[in-house]
């Protein structure tokens, strides 16, 4: 597994792309688009570009490690 660069949430910038999602969470790139298609993740939609809101991907990281509610 890749170790992640990122030491801190407040790091990232306002919207994830497929690279920064991977980058993030230390997996691959394939990785990371693969999981921007999966239905519970929070991709927004811009014309044909997905990006995620940095606050939406704190939440799923959350809601998907025991850390949710």
């Amino acid at each position: 597994m890749k170790l992640s660069q990122y030491k801190s949430y407040d790091e990232l910038p306002l919207f994830l792309n497929s690279e920064l999602v991977a980058k993030v969470l230390g997996v691959s790139p394939s990785s990371g688009y693969e999981l921007m298609h999966e239905p519970d993740f929070p991709v927004l939609r811009v014309g044909s570009r997905m990006v995620v809101p940095k606050e939406k991907f704190i939440q799923w990281v959350e809601a998907h490690t025991g850390g949710g509610k």
